[in-house]
């Protein structure tokens, strides 16, 4: 029985194939109820799983759908993944960086995942952008374009489609295992040659410390492995929000910046890393090599204009592309120097806006979210703006700016 195997888990002993063939694929028909299957991810995310426990939810996320090959494609297909963080827009500037250096790029994303929009919102964002396309789309689009960023399908990987969306609202996000099997279910399915995978530690991110990052980065490579996919990690820090924006449309805004060298800063230097890698496994180059090709597609605007191709391929209008008109400009207190901007408080209150999900069912408001003027590091004088939150209304908002910024 179901709550057998709940039981089982939760006094820390290991499930059988037999029994988690029993629960999860019961889930996906729909015989297991939200509640049976929130307490098992629940005793999961407790006492977590074996590395053979972890290999067989892989293959069931895997195999519970249909998996791409792209094979007849020229080149090496390189994909890429973040664990997920506070700002974390660097998909959107990575795709069209590495499709600009003649590698094709299929890349599934998925919907938020905790208190911020996740890459799929940030793209739905865009007025007519589809995320939504077929097989027989997504072949054409890498054909013509050479990339393209989309949603995960209902063919791929349902089990973790339905296994995700639940996590996301039971409390459940944050168990290496889960993540693991979610992250390279789909990056297997996504008929990827070779996957890069940046692991993002500290206070907005999944992972806390070093050693947790290490575990996940271990076990995805071991996973990797068994399915002949050539997988690297990158760990990054995720202990301030990535970039300056936090919010789907702004976040887009943000990323165009980018790409279009108006700006640059930590998010820029992670970006050059990651496509530097991605280049590299995809042209089976030297990662200096792929850094000066990498740099190339930036400093002419290649890789700019390749995002805009994209983005009208899949019917996005990026010309209508707007924000909240409804804007709070905060102030500095005091003068100093930023020591420390809190990613999970900036997380919670981009959330408060509407720009995250507290239910599967919630709708997210694209225009919503923060904008940071002031960094780590940067100096600020009293009354000077630290940040701007774009609200969907006039409603005044109760927060704490002290538990967001640390000035000194």
């Amino acid at each position: 029985m179901i709550k057998d195997i709940i039981h089982k888990k939760r006094i820390g002993e290991e499930l059988t194939e037999e029994e988690m063939r029993e629960v999860f694929l019961g889930y996906l028909e729909g015989k297991v109820p939200d509640y049976q299957m929130s307490s098992l991810l629940m005793a999961i995310c407790i006492n977590g799983m074996t590395e053979e426990e972890t290999f067989i939810l892989t293959d069931l996320f895997l195999n519970s759908g249909d998996i791409l090959s792209f094979s007849h494609i020229p080149g090496i297909k390189v994909d890429k993944h973040s664990t997920g963080g506070v700002g974390d827009k660097t998909t959107l500037i990575l795709v069209p960086i590495v499709a600009s250096c003649g590698i094709p790029v299929i890349k599934m994303s998925g919907r938020g995942l905790g208190y911020t929009g996740g890459t799929i919102d940030k793209l739905e964002s865009i007025p007519g952008y589809r995320t939504d396309l077929s097989k027989q789309e997504i072949q054409s689009q890498v054909e013509k374009v050479g990339a393209v960023m989309i949603g995960q399908t209902g063919e791929l990987c349902p089990l973790d489609k339905k296994i995700y969306a639940l996590r996301d609202v039971s409390g459940t996000t944050d168990s290496i295992p889960l993540i693991a099997a979610s992250i390279m279910s789909k990056k297997i399915a996504g008929g990827a040659d070779k996957i890069l995978i940046d692991i993002k530690v500290g206070s907005g991110a999944f992972m806390k410390t070093e050693e947790e990052a290490q575990k996940l980065s271990d076990i995805m490579i071991q996973i990797g492995k068994k399915y002949g996919k050539e997988t690297r990690t990158i760990i990054s820090s995720m202990s301030a929000p990535l970039g300056r924006a936090v919010g789907n449309a702004l976040e887009v805004l943000e990323a165009i910046s980018i790409l279009d060298g108006r700006e640059q800063g930590p998010l820029y230097e992670l970006c050059i890393d990651l496509a530097s890698s991605m280049v590299s496994m995809g042209k089976e180059i030297s990662y200096e090599e792929a850094k000066i090709l990498v740099l190339d597609a930036i400093d002419s605007k290649r890789a700019y204009h390749k995002l805009l191709e994209i983005i009208a391929a899949q019917g996005g209008r990026i010309d209508v592309l707007s924000v909240s008109p409804y804007q709070v400009e905060i102030t500095a207190p005091v003068s100093g120097v930023i020591q420390k901007i809190d990613a999970l408080e900036v997380a919670k209150l981009s959330c408060q806006l509407g720009a995250g999900r507290l239910s599967k069912e919630e709708e997210i408001d694209y225009g919503v979210g923060v904008y940071l003027h002031k960094l780590v590091g940067d100096s600020v004088q009293k009354g000077e703006k630290l940040f701007t939150i774009y609200q969907k209304d006039r409603t005044p908002l109760n927060y704490d700016i002290s538990h967001i910024f640390e000035i000194i």
